[in-house]
């Protein structure tokens, strides 16, 4: 509690990539909350700002490295490897003790960024152990957009069903991982109803989670958020179909994608949603671990290959007699020729036949 009464909170803006989450974190901050600073400055992929904690995104990067996960990796057991990190103490001290002195610029904090999902257990401990409460808001954008999004500003060539893939790994374990808040901690927010009606999809959120900064904002900084609020920041739009997704796989996405729309409807966060995603996280399983069985050659002949290539580029470059066609050479005087590998220290050793090639 701080001096004003108003009880420590940090809002965890979780999601996929691309989903909405830096407009819900820059509407929180604009309204009263606090961004842990510096922000990661804005790019052409989002002008107006990602309103993430740089600390937060280099120690997400460090994690992800040490586990060996990517950001948007489709494995389910790379929730295992994330999962082993979150739970060591000098990861949870080091978050806990960056956490705590942001309290003193504000009670009410925002930690934002496309990993966080793979520890959100990590923040969870660390917020409480600064007497704060955690509070979770997870952003539902269509997987098509989300996919279709990465691909033309990230560049990500690793291709629709890779990314659908992903896609489905993050929102079902995310899901998972913040079901111990359902009802008072946690709330689902669609992309398109927060560009729709801001202010009545915000105020929910801030009612919801009892963020004070939120209900008891002030009108100037309302019209702040109008200015920062602009419908043409949903500048994808595909649909699921588009992507041409493997059956089975569509199924899984589009299934899923209902039922967390249902997560965002008033009184929708119930148990029997949730039984329905439980089976769908483990149908994803499932088809995921089918896939990798199958796919083994794929991924010795890729290992084969990329060795290939690293072999290739790690060679010594051939010396200058070499990059000489012989025919070339031939038609050198020797007298020439002697004189030339004499200048240039590589002489030919008396063991050395004259046909064999110049040492490099």
């Amino acid at each position: 509690m701080n001096p004003d009464g108003v009880p420590r909170k940090v809002l965890f803006v979780a999601g996929a990539g691309r989903s909405g989450t830096s407009t819900m974190a820059g509407i929180a901050s604009r309204l009263g909350m606090h961004v842990p600073l510096p922000e990661v400055p804005p790019d052409s992929s989002n002008p107006r700002g990602f309103s993430e904690p740089q600390w937060v995104v280099d120690l997400h990067d460090r994690l992800l490295k040490e586990a060996g996960v990517q950001v948007s990796d489709s494995r389910p057991s790379a929730w295992f490897e994330t999962g082993r990190i979150s739970t060591r103490e000098p990861a949870r001290i080091r978050v806990a003790d960056w956490l705590e002195p942001h309290f003193e610029v504000h009670p009410e904090l925002v930690v934002k960024d496309p990993r966080l999902s793979w520890f959100l257990g990590l923040w969870r401990v660390a917020a409480i152990r600064t007497g704060a409460k955690p509070v979770f808001v997870t952003m539902l954008r269509p997987p098509a957009e989300v996919v279709g999004s990465k691909q033309k500003y990230y560049a990500n060539k690793l291709g629709s069903a890779h990314l659908a893939a992903s896609w489905l790994n993050m929102l079902l374990h995310t899901e998972r991982a913040t079901r111990d808040e359902a009802g008072t901690s946690r709330v689902f927010v669609r992309y398109e109803d927060l560009l729709t009606d801001w202010v009545k999809t915000t105020m929910h959120v801030g009612h919801t989670l009892e963020l004070q900064s939120i209900i008891h904002t002030r009108s100037d900084l309302i019209r702040e958020v109008h200015r920062f609020i602009d419908p043409d920041l949903r500048r994808v739009s595909a649909s699921l179909e588009d992507l041409g997704l493997p059956p089975r796989l569509h199924d899984l996405t589009a299934q899923t994608w209902v039922e967390l729309n249902k997560l965002a409807d008033p009184d929708g966060d119930v148990s029997q949603v949730h039984a329905t995603l439980d089976q769908l996280r483990d149908a994803y399983t499932d088809l995921y671990e089918e896939a990798e069985a199958i796919s083994k050659s794929s991924v010795v002949a890729a290992r084969i290959d990329g060795a290939r290539t690293a072999a290739a580029s790690d060679a010594p470059a051939p010396g200058l007699a070499e990059r000489i066609p012989h025919d070339v050479r031939a038609k050198i005087p020797p007298s020439l020729r002697r004189g030339v590998r004499k200048a240039l220290g590589r002489e030919r050793t008396a063991e050395q036949p004259p046909g064999q090639p110049e040492p490099s």
